[in-house]
């Protein structure tokens, strides 16, 4: 692993950008209501696999739960490299505010998603939080979203004097601003517990599991079909696109099939899983083809064949692109083994 971390940056980095690139097709090509269904069962599923099992290792065990939500919040989107900001007013109340720019609508993709994405993550995450809690009186007020040109997602956990009703759960109150923000009052992980490259671990889960689960519950949405056909589309086209950034970053050169295999090769290191690459070339020298096996697959680790056949059509075509961005033509094929993929990539033929 490199010490710098740049292979794993480089993954979060490409993850984040094809949740973008995803976001924005759906919304293109499906309609406002298909992506908020579609945010709505993501983050559900975020919510279910996530919230309570990262209580302990955030340190937030035994607060109040207001307090432990907002907290959690904060912890959690911080990791991922999403800007928040805390302020508690009581046990019973605490505050979030997003900053910009938004990880989640980085760029200008902040002015192509539609406001039913903002109230469909906030849905089928932060108005849960109370059922997860087992607590029916904690629901969450937001005063500001970004699509509606406000200052951006801000809102508070409050624990009410009543239990509170499915539609309770999630209210919203524009007209109400946060308290002052007190940087020394602002939450940090457990020293002990999370180091450099832990964090950066963390920053590369945190986006990879968007698409994990995304490609997962778009299937669900819209059927397979328009999924693998959106999913394949937008991973080539933000393969492409960042073909050039991710060569940078690791520092690899733009050119052939050698060029391109290691920069693959870097990158897959940076999700830790396995790697060996193979050269051949011909008389003159000139290396027109390299192959190599992949191990390990941490992006479809945990789940069924069918989703893991279901990612891997949208993954692979996310490094196709990656290799087409290269100055050179470059064919690549791809087949799937019992324990990973063997890739070959070629110079095209004339």
């Amino acid at each position: 692993m490199r010490d710098d971390y740049r292979a794993i940056n480089a993954q979060a980095d490409i993850h984040h950008q094809y949740l973008l690139g995803l976001q924005l097709m759906v919304a293109v090509r499906a309609g406002p209501d298909v992506i908020g269904e579609w945010m709505f069962r993501l983050f559900r599923r975020q919510h279910e696999e996530k919230f309570l099992s990262s209580f302990e290792k955030l340190g937030l065990k035994g607060l109040p739960d207001a307090v432990a939500c907002a907290r959690y919040h904060v912890l959690s989107n911080s990791m991922g490299g999403v800007p928040v900001e805390y302020m508690e007013e009581s046990d019973r109340k605490a505050w979030v505010r997003f900053r910009y720019p938004r990880w989640m609508y980085d760029g200008p993709t902040l002015c192509g998603v539609p406001v039913e994405a903002s109230r469909g993550f906030l849905k089928g995450w932060y108005g849960q939080n109370g059922v997860s809690l087992k607590n029916p009186r904690l629901g969450f007020v937001c005063v500001s979203e970004d699509m509606t040109g406000q200052f951006g997602l801000c809102g508070y956990f409050k624990e009410h004097d009543h239990d509170l009703n499915e539609e309770e759960r999630l209210q919203f109150a524009p007209d109400e601003m946060p308290p002052p923000f007190d940087p020394d009052a602002q939450p940090a992980p457990p020293d002990d517990q999370w180091n450099e490259e832990r964090l950066a671990k963390a920053a590369r889960n945190y986006a990879v599991e968007y698409i994990r689960n995304g490609i997962r519950e778009l299937v669900g949405v819209v059927g397979r079909e328009r999924a693998l056909e959106l999913g394949k589309t937008a991973a080539r086209l933000t393969g492409l696109q960042n073909s050039r950034s991710l060569s940078e970053m690791v520092g690899t050169e733009d050119g052939g099939p050698e060029q391109a295999a290691r920069l693959l090769a870097t990158l897959f290191e940076g999700m830790g899983d396995g790697v060996a690459v193979e050269g051949g070339d011909d008389a003159q020298g000139l290396t027109i083809q390299q192959a190599g096996k992949q191990t390990g697959l941490r992006i479809v680790r945990g789940l069924t064949a069918a989703e893991s056949d279901d990612l891997l059509e949208c993954w692979i075509a996310l490094w196709r692109g990656v290799v087409d961005g290269h100055r050179v033509f470059m064919d690549v094929s791809v087949t799937r083994t019992d324990d990973g993929l063997n890739w070959t990539i070629k110079r095209r033929s004339e």
